[in-house]
């Protein structure tokens, strides 16, 4: 008998859907067929995959209003910000359509006259995808256009929470013309499908966005198979507000970085390190733009932060809050709370934290959730260092108008991405991804086809 998942309304409790699970032995049959697909797949022309691939970026654009309901009903982000990741989504697809077109080899000069040398890429085969909850439809798209424009074949394994948009995404996909075992979605246990795909031979790539302990588990997991992986993994984010930082500019890219879908996402700022020469400024400008926020379901006018994904984020978050309120640090705003554990139903009223010290836990472990810590400094080294006491290296924000130590703060922090008086740099021109912990390889931009290239290099020996 199949098993069914239910899908749950976090804002509401309500059930959405009801959908069937597949067995250890379907995910091996859908790994079967990838494999078969990818014969024909990879040596399909570049301008055909191209092709496929804008025309699924077309349906997405076409049925963004529907597709943000559905991300906002399983995800319980706002609305406006669901039709904010379809489009950032839909722009994964069309970036990798034309880069599909620009998979280039070269010949290299041999160093003897008899010989050719002749360097080429080639899809590194079927590759599997395990996403996250938080962006059902970016964490999908962002690996699977580019493994697809590549020429390789591609089986999503979406969390548990969110599998309704990944249904619709692979649906489009079909419904574009991209060949059913070509592009996959296999739904099931984690940790039983994670184990298939890790193991199984045919499987030459994992792609994974999620916690560090489990990219961790997966790296492991897929060594006995050599597979080609990509993690990004988990993050905390610090943000630096210097002493000539325009404050006004850095209160609204923090709001923009800190309360984007409840504080459930791995760069959004973590760690607000602001020189004490303007943190009472600071404080009492973010504590106003906070209160103008409104908590509830992301369908309703005017929402701007919605529930947390279920009791283990929510309750993570309120020992976060207790323990640093516990240790000395002072409630500007928030710490508010509504749940209901009948209908699995948790909401945090955005909050912003004062006189915070490092020995708090909310220091050293990422929070993902609306609470905005803010600890000072006096010198610029002072705010380094903090910023990399940790082993995560995902994103870091620092606003400064001086272009010296904007310079000096670029090049000493030990992050991927960087955001200079930007708290929203993510873009699809752009590689994401991080240093440390925070995980292995880069997504977007040019970087982000490579990992689902191999090169070949022949070279040819010719008559004397």
């Amino acid at each position: 008998m199949t098993s069914m998942l239910e899908v749950f309304n976090p804002a509401t409790g309500e059930k959405i859907e009801t959908v069937p699970q597949q067995s250890g032995k379907e995910v091996e049959a859908a790994i079967e067929r990838s494999h078969e697909a990818f014969q024909q797949w990879s040596k399909t022309s570049a301008s055909e995959r191209a092709s496929l691939l804008k025309k699924w970026f077309d349906l997405m654009v076409e049925r963004k209003e529907e597709l943000a309901k559905m991300i906002t009903l399983e995800n319980g982000k706002p609305y406006q910000e669901a039709l904010g990741e379809v489009m950032y989504a839909a722009g994964y697809i069309e970036w990798y359509a034309e880069e599909a077109k620009r998979i280039y080899g070269r010949t290299v000069p041999a160093s003897v006259t008899n010989k050719r040398i002749i360097v080429t890429r080639q899809a590194v085969g079927p590759v599997a995808a395990i996403t996250p909850w938080n962006f059902p439809a970016a964490m999908i798209t962002r690996k699977a256009a580019p493994a697809l424009a590549a020429g390789c074949t591609f089986i999503i394994k979406p969390a548990p929470d969110t599998p309704l948009t990944a249904l619709e995404l692979v649906r489009l996909g079909h419904e574009a013309g991209i060949p059913k075992d070509v592009l996959q979605c296999v739904i099931g246990d984690g940790a039983e499908i994670g184990s298939i795909f890790t193991s199984h031979p045919l499987i030459r790539k994992i792609t994974f966005t999620g916690s560090t302990p489990v990219g961790k588990h997966l790296i492991k997991n897929s060594a006995d198979t050599v597979k080609h992986v990509s993690m990004e993994l988990g993050g905390h984010a610090p943000l630096i507000v210097d002493e000539d930082a325009n404050i006004d500019l850095a209160v609204k890219q923090a709001m923009l970085s800190k309360y984007r879908n409840a504080g459930q996402t791995c760069v959004c700022a973590n760690r607000l390190i602001v020189h004490e020469s303007v943190k009472d400024e600071f404080a009492e400008k973010l504590r106003r733009e906070v209160a103008k926020l409104k908590v509830g379901n992301g369908l309703e006018e005017g929402v701007s932060v919605g529930p947390i994904i279920n009791k283990k984020g929510f309750q993570k978050i309120v020992d976060q809050i207790n323990d640093a309120v516990d240790k000395g640090a002072k409630v500007l705003i928030g710490a508010e709370y509504e749940s209901d554990d009948e209908k699995s139903c948790y909401f945090v009223h955005p909050t912003v934290l004062t006189d915070v010290d490092l020995s708090m836990t909310i220091m050293h472990e990422e929070t993902f959730g609306p609470v905005a810590p803010i600890i000072t400094f006096n010198t610029l080294d002072e705010a380094i260092q903090i910023a990399n006491d940790t082993p995560y290296g995902l994103a870091a924000y620092f606003f400064t108008e001086n272009y010296r130590r904007g310079i000096y703060l670029s090049e000493r922090l030990e992050y991927g991405i960087l955001g200079w008086n930007d708290g929203g740099p993510s873009t699809v021109q752009a590689p994401f991804g991080g240093m440390k912990e925070s995980g292995i390889g880069r997504e977007g931009g040019q970087e982000g086809i490579e990992p689902y290239l191999e090169t070949k290099y022949l070279s040819i020996g010719l008559d004397e």
